[in-house]
């Protein structure tokens, strides 16, 4: 490769800022193998490294010692062309995450690897690695595991990347099953709860399913016809329709986050109890509205209409038994 021209002074610092992360990331590395992925010449690159290592920062006395710079293995670099930071400065001073964030984080992205539209899987898997790496403290062993839904988000995500249509068995928890053919168009989750937003071909409209109440989910012959092109997806999970009925609950104002997203308008002011009054989107069945009043015991109580409450009260002693 022929010499460029000599780089300016601002390129110049702009070209080590990117050179010194990527040494210290590659941890040793070939000026070869470095050269490459700049796409500058070795002679460069052996410059470059040269500089570094009379760069740093001065230490209290103003004068820069042994330690206030750069370092590299120089028999290595001279003998191998290989370059390997020995000492690195004010880059061990910098604040780290601690443990518990580092944990958080590495969490956070094993929930992100398992959807199906987290392309960059390898990204993803490098970035929680250097987290395990750059914490303060030994981050812990923190796993978020979905086997309930593995499966099934293996299956939508095979339909998604492959661009064809799915096809499952789908039943409310107290209707009968029906076969549902739709086309994938993300998945998410509230809370522990995963929900497949998909346009749904019978009934020609935007649908969300819970992949809990999912079940023979396969992928469909036919290539699917929508996509997240051509469907305008709302940033609320559900959205109201025209048969819908419109449901107002009451309840402890702690809770409302755990409803956002439920909401058919904005929730009323909290009374001097802290109580709040919402008004929820729901089905003829009122499936959805038993199962927020279960999973809110003690907090929620259905208002109107009647026969919202008839629902709920009908749930309550068919569980009695049980218990």
């Amino acid at each position: 490769m022929a010499e460029p021209q000599p780089l300016q002074a601002q390129d110049k610092l702009a070209f080590l800022l990117a050179l010194v992360p990527y040494l210290i990331d590659r941890e040793r590395v070939s000026v070869a193998e470095a050269a490459r992925h700049f796409g500058v010449p070795e002679t460069r690159i052996r410059r470059a490294v040269e500089l570094i290592a009379v760069s740093g920062i001065p230490g209290e006395t103003m004068q820069y010692q042994h330690g206030d710079l750069f370092d590299i293995a120089w028999d290595d670099f001279e003998q191998n062309d290989m370059i390997v930071l020995t000492n690195l400065v004010a880059i061990d001073d910098s604040p780290r995450l601690s443990a518990r964030e580092a944990s958080a984080l590495i969490a956070g992205l094993q929930y992100l690897s398992a959807l199906p539209e987290a392309a960059d899987r390898d990204a993803i898997r490098a970035l929680m690695a250097k987290l395990s790496r750059g914490a303060g403290g030994a981050s812990a062993n923190v796993a978020v595991g979905q086997e309930r839904h593995d499966a099934t988000l293996a299956t939508i995500r095979q339909a998604m990347s492959d661009g064809c249509g799915l096809v499952f068995d789908y039943a409310g928890p107290r209707t009968q099953g029906s076969t549902r053919s739709v086309d994938p168009l993300r998945v998410e989750s509230i809370d522990t709860d995963w929900y497949l937003r998909a346009w749904d071909l019978d009934r020609a409209a935007l649908r969300t399913f819970r992949l809990d109440r999912m079940s023979a989910v396969r992928v469909d012959d036919r290539q699917a016809s929508h996509s997240t092109d051509d469907v305008t997806i709302p940033d609320t999970l559900f959205q109201q329709s025209a048969d819908d009925v419109i449901v107002t609950v009451e309840l402890d104002a702690s809770s409302l986050p755990l409803v956002a997203d439920f909401l058919a308008d904005t929730a009323d002011v909290p009374d001097a109890d802290r109580r709040v009054r919402i008004r929820l989107a729901a089905s003829a069945g009122f499936d959805g509205v038993v199962r927020l009043v279960a999973g809110l015991p003690g907090r929620a109580v259905v208002l109107d209409p009647p026969a919202a409450r008839d629902a709920v009260r009908a749930f309550a002693a068919s569980a009695l038994p049980a218990s």
